[in-house]
């Protein structure tokens, strides 16, 4: 979902309608242990929403502990990529989530807040959940791997294809902690996203940036193949597979 002001934000949904695929196969699965921690919290687990879904990520998450589960995303490229389960209901809708007011004890959003226009996804939750229901946003920022990679990532990321990142990226750089959110903040425990990727998964990951693909628009693929062979002389065997680690930061409470 996305843009810097209200009117765009949405404009660019398609952003990512293009590498749908690729997406879908190289993003990064989150913790069975933040549905749990979310489950727990939330009133009930009878209904959850999940906005700007994408391919279905945290919906599949919160279909293990909640009974239903509408997941809402404005591509449908993205929502294509999803899996069917018996407990999650796909709709394309920017904000509109079509649940009866009161009905949902959780709303979340996954990787996405940035892209919204964040004053219309608070009115819909605020609809939508009953008394004490909670709202959960979150995004994991950049990942660690090795020290000899890590340079190269950070460089690639903040020098290389810097000026390619749109400045909501700036919110997942501070961890959402910047977003004046209207909640009771609940003292979330630190989670990590940890995954294994070998070489081909690494970069077919990277690839899925936003600020990768406008580069690719702008000036061809030579910057990434560059930083593609810089990481491939550290990695080792291609598919050797490396441990990766997402810091995960989680903002959740009750709505004021």
């Amino acid at each position: 979902m996305p843009t810097a002001d209200a009117r765009g934000r949405g404009v660019a949904a398609d952003r990512f309608a293009a590498i749908a695929p690729s997406y879908a196969r190289f993003r990064p699965r989150y913790p069975a242990v933040l549905f749990h921690y979310l489950a727990l919290r939330a009133p009930g687990t009878t209904l959850a929403w999940d906005c700007g879904t994408g391919n279905g990520q945290a919906a599949l998450g919160l279909a293990e502990r909640f009974a239903r589960v509408i997941a809402t995303d404005p591509s449908a490229e993205q929502l294509a990529q999803a899996r069917p389960h018996d407990r999650v209901a796909y709709r394309v809708a920017t904000y509109d989530s079509g649940i009866e007011s009161g009905a949902a004890q959780l709303v979340t959003a996954a990787q996405a807040l940035h892209w919204m226009d964040v004053d219309a996804f608070i009115a819909e939750a605020r609809r939508v959940l009953q008394p004490g229901g909670v709202l959960a946003v979150w995004c994991y920022s950049l990942c660690r791997i090795a020290p000899a990679l890590d340079e190269l990532v950070e460089f690639f990321h903040r020098v290389t294809i810097g000026s390619f990142w749109s400045p909501e990226r700036r919110l997942v750089d501070e961890g959402y902690r910047t977003l004046a959110l209207p909640i009771d903040e609940l003292d979330v425990p630190p989670f990590e996203l940890v995954t294994d990727m070998s070489l081909p998964q690494f970069l077919g990951y990277v690839e899925t940036w936003s600020a990768v693909q406008q580069s690719f628009v702008v000036r061809g693929r030579d910057s990434f193949e560059a930083f593609a062979r810089s990481v491939a002389e550290r990695w080792g065997r291609p598919h050797t597979m490396r441990r990766v680690t997402f810091p995960l930061h989680v903002r959740a409470g009750e709505l004021r």
